[in-house]
Formats: structure tokens, sequence, C-alpha cells
């Protein structure tokens, strides 16, 4: 058994929110997984979490166990158990075959052209303003006006949308007090009482085949043999929301962060737009949305040499497998034309996010409409992050918008 000096990752400091990397480097030299004082294991090398990501049958994603204690019987635990992400076939296999259709390749180049039509109008919008909080003003509105109008919610509904995903998804990080607990469950019951009636609207025009958003084409399906029921198209949809807005949002501003503190590569990328595909797949690997995810061993396994009993609850460090040195070379380095670069920022495997080309093209229309309208662009105070350690969250990021 070894351990990193007390470190628990259901306890760490605001040094760890701002800059985690230190402390993963320092796991990753252990001689073995880090165990932490609750019984579970932090992972943090590259080619052991590649490897537990892509194995469902030694590795569960199910939370029914985990989330218990956690969540106690309330509709946290009701969400988190029931969502596509954290089940295993053949749930998960029956969920994402519904949902899929909607994140084809055929799906998004039909997408792309409102997707550019609507950041041109974000664009021309701040435009008109000095100074911006890049997050509040740009990262957040492309994604939740996108995945807004995939999911069918009417444009002046969505106001409180933002607040229920960032509440709903802070409940995942490793310590919650009492009043995040029932924060985080109201936001759930109003998140399923808005769907509730949305869906009661919906159902009312499906005759009329009028509509043809995820929603809607879900509802038609609701009756066949694989359809969801309405609790898993609920949570579903808060699901898809959630995942589909504040983790784009996140490689937006991330990405920007990353272009600012690392100017060469700002100034790379100006020189040579062609490089934004490439420069993307960087960003994800040096600022992952998703930080830490978590598995529990189905048999006995070994992990790092160590021997792993069934059941051991693990955290899964993507973060820090995404700054391995074994696999990436000068890996606190930003080198946007990075190749290869396998990062694990979308998983592997069977859990592989499920929209990772429609954030990859939002981000990519992202980038270059806003630097090709402003192409002076600066940071002009702190990058905040909160205090979150299971996701690479930026609060906020003033920038002046130059021309």
């Amino acid at each position: 058994m070894t351990k990193l000096d007390g470190f628990d990752f259901g306890s760490v400091d605001e040094d760890f929110f701002n800059d985690p990397y230190p402390a993963y480097r320092a796991l990753r030299n252990m001689s073995g997984p880090c165990h932490q004082p609750d019984g579970s294991v932090f992972v943090s090398r590259y080619d052991d979490i590649s490897k537990i990501l892509g194995d469902y049958k030694n590795y569960s994603s199910d939370k029914t166990i985990d989330f218990k204690p956690k969540f106690g019987d309330g509709s946290l635990y009701e969400h988190h158990t029931t969502s596509m992400v954290f089940n295993d076939p053949p749930n998960h296999t029956r969920v994402r075959r519904l949902l899929t259709p909607f994140f084809t390749p055929r799906t998004l180049k039909a997408l792309e052209s409102n997707m550019a039509d609507m950041i041109d109008e974000l664009v021309d919008e701040v435009e008109e303003k000095e100074n911006i909080d890049l997050v509040a003003d740009f990262a957040i509105a492309i994604p939740l006006t996108l995945i807004g109008d995939m999911l069918g919610i009417p444009g002046d509904e969505r106001e409180p949308l933002r607040a229920w995903a960032t509440i709903i998804l802070g409940a995942l990080e490793p310590a919650l007090s009492q009043e995040q607990l029932d924060i985080g469950n109201r936001a759930v019951e109003d998140f399923k009482a808005y769907l509730k009636d949305l869906i009661i609207w919906k159902r009312s025009r499906l005759a009329k085949r009028e509509e043809t958003d995820i929603l809607s084409t879900l509802l038609a399906d609701h009756e066949s043999a694989d359809g969801l029921t309405e609790l898993e198209l609920m949570h579903n949809c808060i699901f898809l929301l959630n995942a589909g807005h504040d983790t784009t949002a996140m490689l937006i501003s991330n990405g920007f962060d990353l272009l600012f503190r690392f100017p060469d590569q700002m100034a790379r990328l100006r020189a040579d737009p062609s490089l934004i595909k490439s420069g993307i797949e960087e960003m994800l690997r040096y600022e992952s949305p998703l930080q830490v995810g978590n598995r529990r061993t189905k048999t006995e396994v070994v992990v790092h040499g160590e021997t792993l009993a069934s059941g051991t609850f693990i955290h899964v460090g993507i973060a820090s497998a995404n700054h391995d040195e074994r696999e990436f070379p000068d890996a606190d380095a930003l080198d946007i034309a990075r190749r290869p670069n396998r990062h694990l920022a979308f998983g592997n495997g069977i859990h592989t996010c499920a929209g990772n080309s429609l954030a990859r093209m939002e981000a990519s229309l992202a980038f270059t409409k806003l630097l090709d309208r402003f192409p002076t662009i600066e940071q002009t105070g702190p990058t905040v992050r909160p205090a979150r350690a299971r996701f690479r969250v930026v609060s906020e990021l003033p920038v002046r918008l130059a021309m």
C-alpha cells in the first residue's frame, strides 16, 4: 500500500484547485496506485487509465453502490444512477443506441451552418463591448444555445438551465456539504418539473409532426420495446444538457486561457489557422474538462503492478494521464501541432463521449471566429477558478476585444 504525503482526493486544497498537475506528477512517480483514506485508490498513469476506461468487463461505471452513501435516496441519486453515463451494458448500450443518431457526422454537418451563424451573431453582440468576461459572454452562450436548440427547449425558457447544470455537475465533486446536497436535490427536482411540463407540451404536437428535436424524437419512440421510460427520458435530457454545454464551455474557456498563457502558441495559431484542429486536441489534452472519472472493479485486477480486490473504487486521473511524460514528451508544454496526441479527454471504449465531435465542431468555430474578428484580443485580469477538482472549470476570464 502506497501513500503520497497523505494525499486525499476528498480533501484537496486551493493550490490543487488552481494547479493540480504537480500533485499528479508526483502520483505518477509512485510505485503503485495511491490508496485513499476511504479505501479507494487513485490511478494516475496513462497506460493504466487507458486500459481501465476501455475495459467495461472488468471495470464498472454503474454507481448504484457508490452514490448511495454520497447522495442518500434523494433526487441527485436518482439522476446520477439513471442517466446513461453511469450505467453498464446492457442498459448503457440500449440508451446510447437511441441517442447516437443525433451525433452522427451527417447530423452534425447539417447543424454546422446554423451553428456558424449563431456564433457570428454572438460575436456581433460582444463586438459592441470593449471588455467582456469570455466565460459568461461567450464560452457558455455557444453550447447552451446549441444544445437547447437540439433538445427543443424554447429560447425564452433557458435562463435557469445553466444554474441547474452547474449545481448538478458540481455534486459530483469528491466532498459535499449538507447545504450543497440540499441545493443539488432541489436543482434536479426543479429541472424534472420543468421537463414534465415541456414533455406534455411536446406530446400534444407529436401527431402534427411539427418537431424534429431530440426530445420530440425520443417521445415518438417512447412506445417501442427499447424506448426510454419517462424517468429515463427526463434524466438523460438533463445529462445531455449538462454534458452538452458545461464541458464544452470548459473546453472553450480553458482553451483561451491556455493561448493567453502560451503567447507563442497564440501567435502560431494566428499565423497558421489550419492548426486549429490539432490545437483543440492539445487544449483537450492539457486542460481536460473532466479531470477525474471513476470505476469500480468487477473482478480482481492488477493495476500498476498491484492486485486490487473486486469491488475496489478507483479514481481515474484522466488529467494526470494526459500529462504523462511516458505518452506525451514535454507534456507540460503546450504544442498546438502535437502529433501523435492520443489524449483521453473524451474517455475510451464504450463510454467515449457521444458528443465529442459536436464539442470539437463548436470549439473550432468559436476559436476561429473570435480570433478572426479580434486578432489582438488580450487578457485583462486573472483567470478565476472555483473549488472544483473533478472538472476543470473557469468561472471568469476578463478580456479586451481589441481589433
